[in-house]
């Protein structure tokens, strides 16, 4: 959840608190702001939506990425996976402009350098991010935490006293039901399971229509039917997004993978189907293990 969505949704829900406290309800009729940074679109003419070249972070001396190089292409659904130290977070850090790397390229389409840009701004053009732990609005509805991320206007007027055009309704039930959650729409996000608040963030993420999506160990805690309606999820989402997906569980791995990238101590170990990687002496020497 990028810091404007989560200071938003901070209003939003005292904004909530107080129209309790005074009996007032929610209604009106304004519009929903995208907040999307002009003339910035994507451009994959040439066949790829995300491109590091030689990426290069160092913290006190310690390589964290070294001389990392990596291609996605638009509507491909990459799996990394790596050893803990590998650099997957950190590359997920310099992708949505958390971490500035020392040297390096990183472009998202042919033409948006991404190191010119802050976090929301990276965001707002198309990039979003889920972490490891879910981080939904625990005190409001799913509905709620669906239409808080649709807008970007952060003034509690705006947010409190709004009405979903019948396009925007349209697409909020869309992903209601691409998240397999339509029938808890009115539930508090705190009351749902672990795996519905992963697939609560993963729509509020999909409300802001991104064209890339960085997945870090989605389905960590997760039971096994859980596991699995994830794998179809993000099956159903490829090709309409680009997916990059981080991940230890080698069985949701081979569920969803087409192109595994493995890291190693900051760069690009190998490349491959899971099989391939799988059967590389490398990669069994420092990851799987023999």
């Amino acid at each position: 959840m990028t810091p404007d969505l989560m200071e938003q949704g901070a209003q939003r829900l005292q904004a909530k608190q107080d129209l309790v406290a005074t009996g007032k309800t929610e209604s009106g009729g304004r519009d929903a702001g995208y907040g999307r940074i002009a003339n910035q679109e994507v451009d994959t003419t040439h066949g790829r939506i995300l491109y590091l070249e030689d990426v290069h972070v160092s913290f006190d001396g310690f390589k964290a990425i070294n001389g990392l190089s990596l291609d996605i292409a638009p509507g491909e659904l990459r799996c990394i996976i790596g050893p803990n130290g590998a650099g997957k977070t950190t590359m997920m850090d310099i992708i949505t402009g958390k971490t500035r790397p020392n040297t390096g390229t990183v472009f998202f389409g042919s033409t948006i350098d991404l190191l010119r840009f802050n976090e929301s701004q990276i965001a707002q053009m198309g990039i979003g991010r889920k972490f490891q732990k879910p981080t939904v609005f625990e005190q409001l509805t799913v509905f709620e935490n669906l239409e808080l991320a649709l807008k970007t206007n952060k003034a509690v007027k705006n947010s409190m006293f709004f009405k979903l055009d019948s396009a925007q309704s349209d697409r909020l039930a869309h992903v209601l039901q691409t998240i397999h959650l339509a029938d808890s729409v009115t539930r508090m996000a705190g009351n749902l399971s672990h795996g519905q608040k992963q697939w609560l963030e993963i729509g509020m993420l999909l409300m802001q229509d991104p064209k890339l999506l960085l997945l870090d160990e989605p389905v960590a805690g997760m039971t096994d039917e859980e596991t699995v309606r994830t794998a179809e999820l993000f099956l159903s989402l490829k090709k309409h997004h680009s997916l990059v997906v981080v991940e230890h569980d080698m069985s949701f791995i081979e569920r969803i993978s087409e192109k595994v990238t493995v890291l190693h101590e900051g760069s690009v170990l190998a490349e491959g189907t899971l099989a391939q990687v799988q059967n590389n002496e490398k990669v069994i020497e420092v990851y799987l293990g023999r």
